[in-house]
Formats: C-alpha cells, sequence, structure tokens
C-alpha cells in the first residue's frame, strides 16, 4: 500500500495508543467499580466516605416548612407553589444555624429570571405570565406591589 494509507493510519493507532495510556494514568483504579463488578457510571468506591462527609447545599422545601408554616400556607395556594425556596433565597446550608448565610433577595431582576416577557410559545416558560422589563415600573422592586409568596396578593411582606 502506498503511504498516503499507512500515514493516517499510523496517526490513528498512536492518538487511541494515547488516549489507553493516558486513561491508565489518569483514571482511578476504583473508578466505575461496585460490588457486582465493573460498571459504568461516574462512581468511584474509594470516595464513598468523602461524599457521606459533604455537607449538602441545599434542604429543598420540606425543610423550610417547620418554621415558615405562614408561608408556606400562602405559598401553597399562589401560582408559585412549585417554585422550591431555594431557587429564590439560596442554598439553606448553615440556616437556621447562621441566618445571614441565607439572605433575602428583593433585586427586581430574581424576579426577571422567569417573569421576563419571552416571545417563545413552545417553551414552558411561554405561560409563565412576563411582563416587558423596560415599561413595567422600571425602577421599583417586584415586593413594593407583589407579595412574592402568593402574587395574586398585593403588597410585599
Amino acid at each position: 500500500m502506498n503511504n498516503h494509507v499507512w500515514r493516517p493510519l499510523y496517526v490513528a493507532l498512536c492518538i487511541v495508543a494515547l488516549i489507553l495510556i493516558v486513561r491508565v494514568v489518569a483514571v482511578p483504579k476504583d473508578f466505575g467499580v461496585h460490588d457486582r463488578g465493573y460498571m459504568y457510571g461516574w462512581y468511584r468506591l474509594g470516595n464513598e466516605k468523602e461524599w457521606r462527609n459533604f455537607k449538602v447545599k441545599y434542604k429543598t422545601s420540606a425543610y423550610c416548612i417547620d418554621c415558615h408554616s405562614e408561608i408556606n400556607k400562602d405559598l401553597q395556594r399562589s401560582p408559585h407553589a412549585r417554585i422550591m425556596c431555594e431557587d429564590c433565597h439560596g442554598p439553606a446550608l448553615g440556616h437556621p444555624d447562621d441566618p445571614p448565610t441565607l439572605t433575602i433577595n428583593r433585586e427586581r431582576k430574581l424576579c426577571l429570571r422567569c417573569h421576563s416577557y419571552l416571545p417563545y410559545k413552545t417553551s414552558g416558560r411561554g405561560h409563565i405570565r412576563g411582563v416587558d422589563p423596560d415599561t413595567h415600573n422600571p425602577e421599583a422592586e417586584c415586593v413594593l406591589c407583589h407579595y412574592p409568596h402568593n402574587p395574586v396578593k398585593e403588597g410585599s411582606k
């Protein structure tokens, strides 16, 4: 065969060999190993202890209900019922032990993440009531007129 066939073949074989060598050096021996033998997946048997000691940042809305039951009652009767508390308030890591870690963000752009008008009718976001941020009270925070836990109610709380 001619060189124009062998040269690209050698290059391709060298690339494959290089990938296999890097894999042997870079990938830990216990990566993908489970009780039943080798399994595909992003899992390392040796770091299970690390993950057990890892602090969970997000706690879900069920974590908030005990202390904030009144707000939860309002929230359950509102269009925002499906939204998790931490979507707006941030991760509950350290809360309530360290209250300043959970901020109450009253910035307009927080609401506009979901409520800016989008022209995409086929998107799930197309069903969310949108506003034009340039014409809808552009200098005001949303919470001055809307109660975020139940936007059907007026005023902030």
